[in-house]
């Protein structure tokens, strides 16, 4: 009976981990070592010779030694790139080093925006989930939705994505090998097309075609605007230099422009004068505006017309700032710079005060100095007032520097305009938090109030406990 039926007791707290199972005598019963939780040293010795199973999970390296190791890798391959780019941007001449850092730079700072983006996408919901707001209601999501980790993880394959293309288009056309080098942007463009807008299973179909559908539903509003619409919508409208440059990107692939300097002139089909670029800039604020007007139809409220009113601010902006490529330069001086100017200054103080006493709720500055009302963030902050202050402040200078962005004739300096455009996305960022706790709120307070209406009483449930009282 001794002689290999027994194996190590199974409540032992070292096997346990590794999923042994318990093993039964000839008799069908446990033996009392195993019972008892060891073994005696005849059964220990009789033991020696026998080997038991090692389960996977005993000799998987821990998950924290596997994130480092990511970490690592994810910081040699950056260095990787930075050293292979900068050595390929050195082999150039001076002369034709800026020029072909702009179109490098104008293929791939809309994906890396994009990718910023993502990434902070990925922290305001992992913040929701943190302070228990039911972001999945808000937006009217499936179960299907994704989650922060999901969310990051896709931001994590277009981090290394992205500007691995980059690398390589720098190091084939600085070592002579042009068309390979102009075939990396549009690999990289066709490769992303066709992600989003695959049919199959896979990729995350569900909120693939949720993100297609809204952006269908934002460009034609022939529907009641839900939540999820207009919110996409004002995000857009901070990636408006994004959607310009991926015009000039595509539109210099389509006429085999890439990896040459041609489009720099100021009378090619994708050059920096090209009226495409005023109406790609406008038109997120187009689509903002449409839909207030569709509010306004479906529900009547004036606040929705003043709100289109203050999309409609921006397009003066953006076609006086481009009418200095098209008009003598005293005339852009004396007349029509004065005018983009002040509809610069009126653009961005309308849109500072509709975030904070529309967007945020924050009229009068009461939350920032009585907190006066429990709100979500303002518990998950501990009542910092020094974060509201910074919200609102920030808030204002990029408001007042994203005119800056939208103006074409200040496009010269794409590293300026790149850093511009990363601070509106940060500027979005923050608008989000307080954007989304303030629908949370009102959604909460039309809840209780609908609640508390069902525990009124009609007159007849009235009258039944009057006479009931009456009888007792």
């Amino acid at each position: 009976m001794l002689g290999g039926l027994l194996t190590a007791p199974s409540n032992s707290p070292h096997l346990r981990k590794s999923g042994s199972k318990q093993v039964f005598s000839e008799f069908g019963e446990l033996e009392n070592g195993a019972e008892e939780g060891f073994l005696s040293p005849i059964e220990a010795n009789d033991l020696k010779g026998v080997t038991t199973p090692v389960s996977t999970t005993a000799i998987m390296p821990s998950p924290i030694l596997l994130w480092r190791f990511k970490v690592l890798l994810f910081f040699v391959w950056g260095f990787i790139c930075c050293k292979i780019g900068w050595d390929s941007v050195m082999r150039m001449s001076v002369d034709l080093r800026d020029l072909f850092l702009y179109e490098a730079f104008l293929y791939y700072n809309p994906l890396l925006l994009v990718t910023m983006t993502v990434w902070l996408w990925g922290i305001n919901l992992w913040f929701f989930s943190q302070s228990n707001v039911n972001y999945a209601k808000i937006f009217d999501l499936d179960q299907n939705h994704l989650s922060h980790r999901e969310i990051w993880k896709c931001a994590k394959w277009m981090t290394i994505v992205v500007p691995s293309s980059m690398t390589a288009y720098l190091y084939l056309y600085s070592h002579g090998e042009v068309s390979l080098a102009a075939s990396q942007p549009v690999l990289l463009y066709c490769a992303i097309a066709m992600i989003l807008i695959f049919p199959f299973d896979i990729f995350y179909l569900s909120s693939r075609f949720y993100l297609l559908r809204t952006l269908w539903r934002i460009v034609l509003p022939l529907q009641a605007i839900s939540f999820s619409d207009f919110f996409l919508a004002d995000i857009l409208t901070s990636m408006a230099k994004v959607f310009s440059d991926l015009e000039r990107s595509v539109c210099r692939m389509v006429h085999r422009q890439v990896a040459t300097i041609a489009w720099f002139e100021a009378d090619s089909v994708c050059g920096s004068h090209s009226i495409a670029i005023p109406i790609v800039l406008v038109l997120p604020y187009l689509f903002r505006f449409f839909q207030c007007l569709r509010q306004y139809k479906d529900t009547g409220e004036k606040t929705t017309v003043l709100n289109a009113l203050k999309y409609s601010t921006a397009v003066p902006v953006i076609f006086l700032s481009a009418l200095k490529y098209h008009v003598f330069p005293d005339r852009w001086t004396n007349f029509y710079r004065p005018l983009w100017l002040l509809s610069s200054f009126l653009n961005s103080l309308y849109s500072f005060y509709w975030d904070v006493t529309r967007d945020w709720d924050l009229s009068g500055f009461t939350r920032i100095f009585k907190f006066s009302k429990p709100h979500l963030f303002s518990h998950m902050l501990y009542g910092r007032k020094w974060v509201y202050f910074w919200v609102i402040g920030s808030n204002l200078v990029l408001r007042c520097t994203w005119t800056y962005k939208l103006s074409a004739h200040l496009r010269h300096n794409y590293l300026t305009v790149f850093a511009i455009a990363a601070l509106e996305i940060f500027r979005r960022f923050q608008w989000i938090f307080f954007r989304v706790e303030n629908e949370w709120n009102k959604m909460n307070s039309k809840s209780n109030i609908q609640f508390s209406m069902n525990d009124i009483p009609n007159e007849e449930e009235k009258k039944l406990l009057a006479s009931s009282e009456h009888n007792v």
